[in-house]
């Protein structure tokens, strides 16, 4: 079927993703504990202003104030009985800021993030259980318009694939990314090549898949770097790193990566056949419009080795630096183990 993203990427060589959330909802006044996603019910004139932030930095692409969005995450502020007013008011509001923006072009992607509960054996959580609590968020996210589901910071290949079937009930087109932040691989163990795999055999194939948040940008760019050992062609690859990694300065919470990072950044993922890039955790829209015009006045060149990735954006992980040596078949199956709580970060710092 038809869809507007798959349209716009027909028409353009890449297309430039918005940045943070939570971030800059602290900067509007949000206080740490509380639920972003309660503001597009509470503060909507704020929402608006945050997505018109990207919009006029120039991304192409506005992920919606959903993040925590399903009734599992949603019932630790005891909304979990307002799960699709909120999605659907996220994603009209996205729509009025690109109307008021005169964008009609911007993609407005339903963000849809991890549950926060552990699936089984690890914990009581079903795949049918997962589908259904991201089947009723998808639906408010589908009532209001979004273009593209936009499942993130995942880490679970079961909660991947709870999160499809609860997106294509609603209707909607998806796309998938994955956190690379341990040792270049998730939490639970999954390796870059492996979500290649994975992609290639969820039904309906999801229209594009990468990497999202982690632990910098040179740690996603490896993991991009690694993926292309499952890719296929036809494959479109999403990176959307954060930017640079946390640090307290005079008692706030600012990250490491400067504008003219997330430039090279951006240049560089576009180098390696990435075309949907942008920003995650600490991404202002100051870093976005330097992204946008640094994508603007790139040629698109030879992929970086991991070398010129590490002399460009930093360090990157022995784990991401070992998987360089084997193609997908000698990987090992991703580990159900033990379960980390990225996400739980990403929530107090986010997206």
């Amino acid at each position: 079927m038809p869809d507007r993203l798959t349209d716009l990427l027909e028409t353009r060589p890449w297309l430039l993703a918005d940045g943070a959330t939570g971030t800059n909802f602290f900067a509007m006044g949000l206080q740490h504990g509380d639920a972003p996603e309660l503001w597009n019910l509470e503060r909507p004139d704020d929402v608006v202003k945050h997505y018109r932030s990207f919009i006029d930095a120039g991304s192409d692409i506005v992920l919606t104030n959903t993040f925590g969005g399903t009734a599992n995450r949603l019932k630790l502020h005891k909304a979990e009985d307002k799960v699709f007013g909120i999605n659907k008011a996220a994603a009209e509001l996205a729509h009025r800021a690109a109307k008021e923006a005169g964008r009609d072009d911007i993609i407005v992607a339903g963000s849809m993030g991890p549950t926060g509960d552990l699936f089984e054996p690890l914990g009581p959580l079903t795949i049918e259980a997962g589908a259904k609590a991201f089947e009723e968020q998808a639906k408010g996210l589908a009532a209001g318009g979004a273009d593209v589901a936009w499942i993130e910071t995942m880490s679970s290949v079961d909660e991947v694939k709870a999160a499809v079937q609860g997106a294509t009930a609603a209707g909607l087109p998806y796309v998938v990314t994955l956190s690379f932040d341990t040792n270049g691989r998730t939490m639970m163990g999954v390796t870059p090549a492996q979500l290649a795999q994975l992609a290639h055999e969820l039904e309906p194939r999801p229209l594009a898949f990468g990497g999202n948040c982690g632990t910098g940008a040179s740690e996603l760019m490896a993991a991009l770097l690694n993926l292309e050992s499952a890719k296929e062609e036809g494959d479109v690859l999403v990176a959307k790193s954060n930017c640079g990694i946390p640090q307290y300065v005079d008692g706030e919470i600012e990250y490491s990566g400067t504008p003219e990072l997330m430039a090279d950044y951006a240049r560089l993922a576009l180098d390696a056949g990435v075309r949907i890039i942008g920003g995650c955790c600490g991404t202002s829209p100051t870093h976005i419009k330097a992204m946008r015009a640094a994508l603007e006045a790139h040629e698109k060149g030879d992929a970086p080795t991991m070398e010129q990735v590490v002399v460009k954006l930093g360090e990157i992980s022995k784990g991401a630096e070992q998987q360089q040596a084997g193609p997908l078949g000698d990987l090992p199956a991703a580990p159900e183990g033990r379960r980390g709580r990225r996400e739980g970060r990403r929530r107090r710092a986010e997206s």
